[in-house]
């Protein structure tokens, strides 16, 4: 059952308020170049757990779930998801039960490590989050129809949120992002995960604007997932040469570009994504990609509690960490 009728009225405010998140001027100066302007639409600030890309793509899908009369969540990911972790505190914070099916059975027998191994399993667990671990042949199975009713009878009936919070829902919020105070910026850059975001910039942007995309994993398959969901194809560009060799993998570089540039704007990026997408638009800055008169907003999506498990895997390794304000 849903907690109470306050947290009922709270979810209903939340998703019938439009938020918008600040934009914030920053300069940064590469080694060798000269000083850097550019802006930052603050979406990691919208809510402390829920943040970024997540409470756009989470609104409306909570509000469906609510209106359907659903009381349970069920979606999917990796062992340090950003999803994971913002739709377990969605589930509480709103008053849902919520399962996770989680990538790696091999996790299940460490579950009592995760305050030590894994940051963002223990915190979707303080949430209420409880988790279901699957190997990853079967994980590979769980958009399919069988897997789903097999979830049902498991947990009984539930609202699916997919891998990512990536749908038509999720899309429409994050096409809220923008507003008509950005449409004097000509790029809008964006991380992409599994496309849902940079879907709702691209069908949202203004006729002069273009999205420049960068992908945090490797492969060709997310243009076609990008295609299924916007309404144009000659207004975005994804720009691959930043992956730094595939999905959370980073490398001393990087490392020490996002503390570098925390120590010079203040702001915090996340290794997977944001951070990803920084480096390679500082890059193209130093490469003369932007024309003088070019204005260009980079979208910060969140991600940020994704810092401490790569820090526990940085310190395994005895390489650099990532520096916060924790520490």
């Amino acid at each position: 059952m849903l907690h109470s009728n306050s947290c009922l009225l709270y979810l209903c405010i939340m998703m019938l308020t439009k938020q918008i998140s600040k934009v914030q001027k920053v300069t940064y100066t590469p080694d060798g170049f000269h000083p850097i302007t550019l802006w930052i639409k603050r979406e990691d600030l919208l809510h402390p757990h829920i943040s970024g890309n997540k409470y756009r793509k989470l609104r409306y899908n909570l509000e469906a779930a609510k209106e359907q009369g659903y009381h349970t969540l069920i979606t999917f990911g990796g062992a340090y998801s950003n999803h994971i972790a913002a739709t377990a505190a969605a589930g509480k914070e709103f008053g849902f039960q919520t399962i996770g099916v989680i990538r790696g059975d091999e996790l299940a027998s460490k579950l009592s490590l995760t305050p030590i191994e894994n940051p963002t399993l223990h915190f979707a667990h303080q949430q209420g989050m409880q988790f279901k671990f699957v190997d990853r042949k079967t994980y590979r199975l769980k958009h399919t129809d069988a897997f789903i009713q097999s979830l049902y009878d498991e947990f009984g009936k539930a609202y699916i949120v997919p891998e990512g919070g990536t749908n038509l829902l999720a899309v429409k919020g994050c096409e809220e992002i923008l507003t008509d105070d950005e449409s004097k910026f000509d790029y809008i850059c964006s991380a992409i995960g599994t496309g849902g975001t940079i879907a709702g910039l691209i069908n949202s942007l203004k006729p002069h604007q273009k999205v420049l995309g960068f992908p945090a994993l490797k492969g060709d398959f997310l243009e076609d997932m990008i295609k299924k969901f916007v309404c144009s194809d000659t207004n975005w560009t994804l720009i691959k040469d930043y992956t730094f060799g595939g999905f959370a993998k980073i490398n001393e570089e990087l490392v020490v570009f996002i503390n570098d540039f925390k120590k010079q704007t203040g702001v915090q990026l996340d290794p997977i994504y944001t951070g990803k997408m920084m480096f390679g638009l500082i890059r193209m800055f130093t490469a003369g990609y932007f024309k003088p008169t070019d204005s260009v907003l980079a979208i910060h999506s969140g991600g940020l509690q994704g810092i401490a498990g790569m820090n526990a895997r940085l310190k395994r390794k005895n390489s650099p960490l990532i520096i916060t304000d924790d520490e």
